[in-house]
């Protein structure tokens, strides 16, 4: 098994289980804690406080080392720490002090101003952690904990600002029921001018890391780090091009979600700027 995960081929693979794991198990549990299945949302997301703990932990003690389980370690530590941010997040004890729908047809800049209230809280604790992080970061021989979250923190901004912005495909049947309301900031749109710019963007920084990927000695772990961001940054880019192609990227893991067949259909807030009002979702 170690001889495995030695081989940078695995260690993308490995990015792929991450990346559909994390978001499975955030998903489970929010959708869970709707349904009134265990825990609420806060006590989920306090009790959660450990896997935070853990990550920290860990970014901070591979800083300085560049062996195999280090470069795993940091990769990991930084998808524990985003995870809990995203899970505060979608259980709306970190999110923003905007709790309300947008109306229909309000100004531009009003509008602007509704959707940054709905996720301030989040993006500024986000934004503090990427800067401390960098800080503890810089000049240490192990970066791939960092570069893990400036991927994951990155491509978050580009997709929050092409879902405002407006993009064909939004899937709001995830969002939980402390969140249901950013459904009506979405706006559905056939393009938007920021799209291409990230597409170019995250398309050359997948290259990028591909190219420090080949460009590493044979059997060297600095290997392994950069096969796992150029299979996040891939899987970003995936994700952007769900927005527009006509994919049922929800199917990926609905089927893990808690059902409730007795449940009357949730209405979700429609998203009033250029999409279908009253749109009925099964959550």
């Amino acid at each position: 098994m170690v001889d495995w995960l030695h081989i940078p081929w695995v260690a993308a693979v490995v990015a792929l289980i991450v990346w559909w794991f994390s978001t499975g198990l955030i998903l489970l549990g929010v959708k869970r804690a709707d349904h009134g299945i265990g825990v609420s949302h806060t006590a989920l997301t306090l009790s959660s406080v450990p896997v935070l703990l853990l990550g920290c932990w860990g970014f901070w003690h591979t800083l300085d080392a560049t062996d195999v389980w280090s470069i795993y370690g940091a990769f990991g530590s930084a998808i524990l720490i985003w995870g809990w941010f995203e899970l505060a997040f979608l259980c709306g004890i970190i999110s923003g002090p905007n709790t309300y729908n947008c109306p229909p047809d309000v100004p531009a800049w009003e509008r602007f101003l509704r959707a940054w209230g709905t996720v301030a809280y989040s993006e500024i604790a986000l934004i503090a952690i990427m800067i401390v992080a960098a800080w503890i970061g810089h000049g240490s021989e192990n970066m791939f904990g960092v570069w893990t979250f400036a991927v994951l923190f990155f491509a978050r901004i580009s997709a929050k600002l092409n879902v405002y912005l407006g993009v064909p495909n939004i899937n709001v049947d995830f969002l939980p029921k402390p969140m249901r309301h950013l459904a009506s900031h979405f706006r559905i749109a056939p393009m938007n001018a920021f799209f291409p710019v990230s597409i170019t963007i995250l398309t050359f920084a997948t290259g990028c890391w591909l190219e420090r990927w080949g460009a590493q000695a044979a059997g060297a772990p600095e290997a392994l780090g950069f096969a796992l961001l150029s299979a996040l940054t891939a899987l970003a880019l995936l994700e952007h091009w769900m927005m527009v192609l006509p994919l049922a990227d929800a199917k990926l893991w609905q089927w893990l979600l808690p059902q409730k067949p007795n449940d009357p259909k949730e209405i979700v807030p429609s998203i009033t700027h250029g999409y279908e009002r009253g749109k009925v979702h099964e959550l």
